[in-house]
């Protein structure tokens, strides 16, 4: 798993050519990748632009730093370093509307991808009359208004055939919120304990939800992490939703549109490794709270208190900023930490029905 601060850009001065982002689940379609897939392509919007470099500059915002893919601004037509140090890559049309950031997906052997929408309220402040109904009926009929999130879509790779299932934007959209645990479930499932499923093959065009390969009482699909895995792997996606909802409190942000990313590795070999980093992280981090034990502690351990790292099983990041705004003086986004609230509710209780 790629480690989230590494910005360098040496590799990617060779010519590589564009490759259509294989696992997006969320989000308008027609992302790329480049660099071995290290890297998404996608068109810039003017907001969000303009949010990765206040959060690169602002000091204010700096601890969202880690929390968001990492930003590599635009590379350019050359194949060489320009003047300004990006790298630059050939076979790229030269426009600059195209930016490019970290693929938080590469590095997984099977990364089991969720993209969760966050907030109550879908619209930006200059949406037009129309846009602005559309978008309220849109949460009003979705468990976006009562609870802040929709499931936009997720994947689980199969044990059996080493590819995804796929859920598709149409089911988030169709459950209502008492049905979010199930989803929950559907995305986090334990080996050999998952009839009534709602799983497509990646290539399935989706009709009705009634008719979707799982829904038959009783079949079984060979997806999911033993418990052993799973449960280790969940308090540790757990710690970092509540982390970014802690950290979000405390900013002045309206983040209209925004998502939540969460990744976890679904190969079981790879799952194991990682949970065994993740032991040792918290082994490791115990020992530091002892020695400092009655001090103030340090500035820098506080911002090292994540369970990721180049070796975690999981990746959890705020995705999608088109339309995120600062808003100095009017508090932070309430919308979105009850979305962020519903998903810690949401992943204690599939924590306490499989521990």
């Amino acid at each position: 798993m790629a480690d989230n601060d590494s910005t360098d850009t040496s590799s990617l001065t060779s010519p590589t050519e564009l490759q259509p982002f294989t696992y997006q689940v969320g989000g308008h379609e027609g992302m790329q990748v480049i660099g071995e897939g290290s890297l998404i392509v996608k068109t810039v919007v003017p907001l969000e632009l303009q949010f990765y470099q206040n959060i690169l500059a602002s000091p204010s915002l700096a601890a969202l730093r880690r929390w968001v893919p990492t930003y590599l601004g635009n590379l350019r037509l050359e194949g060489k370093n320009t003047a300004e140090g990006i790298a630059s890559i050939e076979g790229i049309s030269e426009n600059e509307k195209d930016e490019f950031l970290e693929n938080v997906a590469h590095g997984f052997r099977k990364p089991n991808i969720l993209d969760i929408k966050l907030g109550t309220v879908l619209y930006d402040e200059d949406a037009t009359p129309q846009k602005r109904e559309r978008m309220e009926n849109k949460a009003r009929y979705t468990t976006s208004g009562e609870a802040g999130i929709r499931l936009t879509g997720f994947q689980v790779f199969s044990n059996k055939t080493r590819q995804p299932l796929v859920v598709p934007k149409q089911y988030g959209r169709s459950i209502c919120t008492a049905e979010l645990p199930a989803g929950i479930a559907r995305f986090f499932p334990v080996y050999d304990s998952m009839p009534n499923l709602c799983l497509v093959p990646l290539t399935y065009t989706y009709h009705t939800l009634s008719g979707l390969p799982g829904t038959e009482t009783g079949e079984q699909l060979d997806v999911g992490l033993p418990k052993t895995l799973l449960v280790p792997i969940l308090r540790s996606i757990r710690k970092s939703v509540q982390e970014i909802r802690d950290l979000l409190s405390t900013m002045e942000l309206r983040l209209v549109g925004s998502s939540l990313l969460i990744v976890y590795e679904g190969d079981w070999d790879r799952a194991e490794l990682g949970v065994q980093w993740l032991a040792e992280q918290l082994a490791s981090m115990n020992t530091e709270d002892e020695d400092i034990e009655g001090s103030e502690g340090d500035e820098e351990s506080d911002e090292d208190s994540s369970d990721e790292g180049s070796e975690s099983p999981f990746v959890v990041r705020l995705i999608d900023f088109a339309h995120t705004r600062l808003k100095p003086g009017q508090g932070a986004d309430v919308g979105v930490l009850k979305g962020l609230d519903s998903l810690l509710g949401l992943l204690d209780g599939r924590i306490a029905s499989i521990s």
